[in-house]
């Protein structure tokens, strides 16, 4: 079974990590019957009417469980909002959002997720539509209550964000065979104009850089060819651009 774990507004302009980073590291606070399946890096709408640290990305922590108990929801709950208090930076809005992806509510927070990627929401609604779940901020004005549970939904959607943690992202090298990716999961899809399909004996330039997308609920790895075989990672880093 699994749940889906939001947070977002957990840094500042100036820290030396993001929600991100904190997201990240919550694979060391699970259940010793659970395990960590990925990480979603989810975008939301940059307006100048929205207060945030860099880019207004959340994340969200796909976490595999035994069973769906209430126990096991509750313990999740706990350790993150203890990990949020541990980590978050002074000065932050964090907030937290769980749910099971057998819950009635799913819908619903999918619907609230895609909005937050068109327009400016508030409290409110991120309130009403996780009103059946856990949702709660920690500080500040709260408002990573909108990011968590946009990222929950967006996850739950398996149609957007990109994979910040599966598996060993960081440790593949700058070029990796095609088989090497297939082997621990990750897809490779071309977006060339003629569709070629990469080969397992062929190669991808990663740029130091691989970040999946999060597509059909699988993490795809989108390419380009480069010639002769050679295939390129279309995606790259950003740096930080905007305060609140």
């Amino acid at each position: 079974m699994r749940i889906y774990l939001g947070f977002d507004d957990t840094d500042t302009i100036d820290s030396n990590r993001g929600t991100g980073k904190l997201a990240r590291w919550f694979e060391q606070k699970l259940p010793d019957d659970c395990r960590l399946l990925g990480v979603v890096r989810q975008q939301l709408l940059v307006n100048e009417n929205i207060p945030y640290t860099s880019h207004n990305s959340s994340a969200c922590v796909i976490i595999n469980t035994p069973e769906a108990s209430l126990s096991i929801i509750d313990g999740i709950v706990n350790r993150a909002i203890e990990h949020v208090e541990d980590h978050f930076i002074e000065g932050s809005d964090p907030g937290v959002c769980v749910v099971c992806e057998d819950d009635p509510a799913i819908s619903g927070l999918i619907e609230f997720g895609f909005k937050c990627t068109r327009k400016v929401v508030t409290q409110k609604e991120a309130l009403e539509a996780a009103a059946k779940v856990h949702l709660s901020g920690h500080g500040g004005t709260n408002d990573g209550i909108i990011g968590a549970t946009a990222a929950v939904g967006l996850t739950a959607s398996g149609w957007c964000g990109r994979f910040i943690e599966f598996g060993k992202l960081r440790d593949f090298p700058e070029i990796v065979k095609v088989s090497d990716l297939v082997d621990k999961n990750i897809h490779v899809v071309s977006v060339d104009r003629d569709a070629g399909v990469p080969k397992p004996d062929e190669k991808v330039a990663t740029h130091g850089w691989l970040r999946p997308m999060l597509l059909g609920n699988r993490p795809v790895l989108i390419v380009k060819s480069n010639g002769s075989g050679m295939w390129e990672n279309i995606a790259d880093k950003k740096n930080k651009q905007h305060a609140k």
